[in-house]
């Protein structure tokens, strides 16, 4: 499987939608998707018009993700 190369960001920062589709390689109608079905970290709004994502919960995800294609 191809890994990428993408830099971590500082930990326990906020996280908007593009950062976090360069670390999970998923379109973002599948990313509203996982969200929805429960499977990926749900948004945090910090304002009517913006969602952001925790960086420890889509470093968990990527673990859990690893881990699943790992084994």
């Amino acid at each position: 499987m191809e890994r990428f190369n993408v830099p971590k960001p500082p930990a326990r920062c906020f996280l908007r939608l593009p950062d976090v589709l360069a670390r999970i390689p998923v379109s973002r109608s599948r990313w509203y998707e996982g969200v929805k079905k429960g499977e990926f970290p749900a948004p945090v709004k910090i304002s009517a018009n913006i969602s952001v994502w925790r960086s420890e919960d889509i470093d968990a995800l990527i673990e859990r993700l690893s881990a699943a294609f790992d084994a």
